[in-house]
């Protein structure tokens, strides 16, 4: 089990300007990413160290989108001004939470513009919409490591220049861990989790990384 990505969503001045606001504060590049026919949204990337990655994640005007959990939490948090949606817990085998929550993965694929496509199934976000401080859960398929999002500068000859460090999540660590089925709600050894006390709504409320500008918080 490890922390895999983080999601914000975009906001209402569109995906363009988002990412460059968030690009501008980090002092990196972004890659395009692509669609997720399946869940009816598109992505940008930032490749981070440690085999993470940072999504930035837009709904399209397509049936997918209302259909697939997916979609539908990407639409909610645009709808309420965008921002952190959520963070994504990559596991070996998802059977156990499958029998947890009573439901099968989802399969997910991105396509390359060169013909390559990259695949996974996930689990979770239906939990992640009633209550956001949970994680949602993936697995990636077999074969698809070279294409995993954290590598998406190889291409240019480049590596991360930024580090997931830090989560700041407000809910209980007890609540995480019992859905994670883990001892521990922060069972990673690259990133702290500090816990606050939610004045609202529980969820994702910031993350800390360590960039060419120095410590930035987002």
């Amino acid at each position: 089990m490890r922390l895999d990505h983080v999601s914000y969503a975009v906001g209402p001045d569109g995906m363009d300007a988002t990412v460059a606001t968030i690009t501008e504060a980090l002092g990196v590049e972004r890659v395009k990413g692509g669609i997720h026919p399946r869940f009816g949204t598109t992505n940008a990337i930032i490749p981070l160290e440690n085999c993470q990655y940072f999504e930035i994640v837009q709904v399209l005007d397509h049936p997918s989108a209302d259909k697939a959990p997916f979609g539908q939490a990407v639409r909610n948090r645009s709808q309420v001004g965008g921002g952190w949606m959520g963070w994504c817990v990559a596991v070996d085998e998802l059977s156990p939470f499958e029998e947890r929550l009573g439901r099968k993965a989802v399969p997910g694929n991105r396509k390359f513009p060169d013909g390559q496509e990259l695949t996974w199934e996930q689990i979770g976000i239906k939990g992640l919409i009633a209550d956001p401080q949970v994680p949602y859960l993936l697995r990636w398929d077999d074969g698809t490591d070279h294409l995993h999002p954290s590598r998406a500068y190889e291409k240019d000859g480049l590596s991360p220049e930024a580090r997931l460090t830090r989560l700041s999540i407000a809910g209980s660590r007890e609540r995480v861990a019992d859905w994670l089925g883990s001892p521990d709600a922060d069972p990673f050894d690259d990133v702290d989790v500090e816990w606050v006390a939610p004045s609202g709504t529980p969820g994702l409320m910031s993350v800390t990384f360590q960039t060419p500008k120095g410590e930035v918080t987002l």
